[in-house]
Order: C-alpha cells, then sequence, then structure tokens
C-alpha cells in the first residue's frame, strides 16, 4: 500500500476518475446522500489518497483556508467498505494533520464530521465546536483542532 498527496493539477486523469468513483460509492450510492459532489472546491485543495495495488481505496481532501472556513480543513473523508476497520481513517487524517501543521505550518484544523464520529475526531485532538446540524440529511458537528 502506498500513500500519496497531490495537489488537483498533479493527479492523473486516472486517479482523479477513481477519486470521484470511490467518492460516489460512499457518499451518494451507499448512505443514499443525493447531493453535488463536485463542488469546484477540489481543484483548490491536495487529495491524500492510499493505494492497494492500483485501487485507491482512502481519500480525502485538505483545502486552504477561506475556502470551506476560515481555518484550514479536511473534508471528503472515505475508505472503501471492504477496507473499514483497520485503522486506514485514523492514519489518513493524521497525515493530513500532520501535513498541515508541520509542512504547511498552519496551527488550526476544521471540518465538519457526521455526529457517529464525534468520539474519532475528539480522539484524534479535535474538539466538538458547534451544536448538531443537518448536512445532507444526515447529523454533523463541527470539529476545531489547535495545534
Amino acid at each position: 500500500m502506498e500513500w500519496i498527496l497531490k495537489q488537483f493539477g498533479q493527479l492523473s486523469p486516472d486517479e482523479l476518475y477513481e477519486i470521484i468513483k470511490l467518492r460516489i460509492e460512499v457518499f451518494i450510492v451507499e448512505q443514499d446522500c443525493h447531493y453535488q459532489d463536485l463542488d469546484d472546491k477540489d481543484q483548490l485543495s491536495y487529495h491524500l489518497f492510499l493505494k492497494d495495488n492500483d485501487e485507491i481505496i482512502a481519500v480525502l481532501r485538505i483545502l486552504p483556508e477561506n475556502v470551506a472556513y476560515d481555518e484550514m480543513s479536511i473534508g471528503r473523508v472515505i475508505v472503501k467498505k471492504t477496507h473499514r476497520g483497520h485503522g486506514i481513517a485514523k492514519c489518513m487524517i493524521k497525515r493530513a494533520m500532520d501535513f498541515i501543521v508541520d509542512e504547511l505550518g498552519k496551527d488550526s484544523i476544521r471540518l465538519s464530521g457526521q455526529a457517529y464520529l464525534t468520539d474519532f475526531y475528539i480522539g484524534l485532538g479535535f474538539k466538538k465546536v458547534s451544536g448538531a446540524y443537518l448536512e445532507d440529511g444526515i447529523k454533523h458537528y463541527q470539529f476545531l483542532y489547535t495545534a
């Protein structure tokens, strides 16, 4: 398995296709959410993904400040259903956090996370900073990490 971090313009057509395919598979089909996944933020983002042979099995995007929030942000976090329960999501988010803090020199990260993942995000050092709200019909909270 190989971790890869690329800006949008560095993604190959096949990588971009696999990322979008996985996002549709999980967010739209599996979670039965009808929303516009392609939101014009991908082009401004870094994309961190895990490849197992030629298959992308996990992905997230790292958004610059003032794109989704005032702070840097992590979003579109996905691990393929067949690979869940092995710590991949935790490892991936930690890698993204380290990149933001250590490489980009930023000290805060905000994200919108599904409510059932509250303990997961708190375990990574995030604090819940909002009340519950619905996003695409699913209960979410905003979480903030400060280095």
